[in-house]
């Protein structure tokens, strides 16, 4: 089973068989983030249910400022 999923801003994860492969896009420019210590690249915006799998993720990706 291949199974292709928009994860949240810029993030994607893939399913093949019994292994998950996620696709981060860097080419945005981050946003600050709440507390403006960070500038966030790419997130899933909180924890979210990929279909299919049963499996929960969360993912931030940021640098500092």
């Amino acid at each position: 089973m291949t199974a292709i999923e928009d994860l949240g801003n810029g993030i994607h994860a893939e399913i093949k068989g019994d292994t998950m492969t996620l696709t981060v896009k860097l080419s945005k420019p981050g946003t600050p983030s709440a507390s403006g210590k960070t500038m966030v690249h790419a997130s899933t915006r909180g924890n979210v249910v990929i279909p299919g799998a049963g499996l929960t993720i969360g993912l931030n990706v940021y640098s500092k400022k």
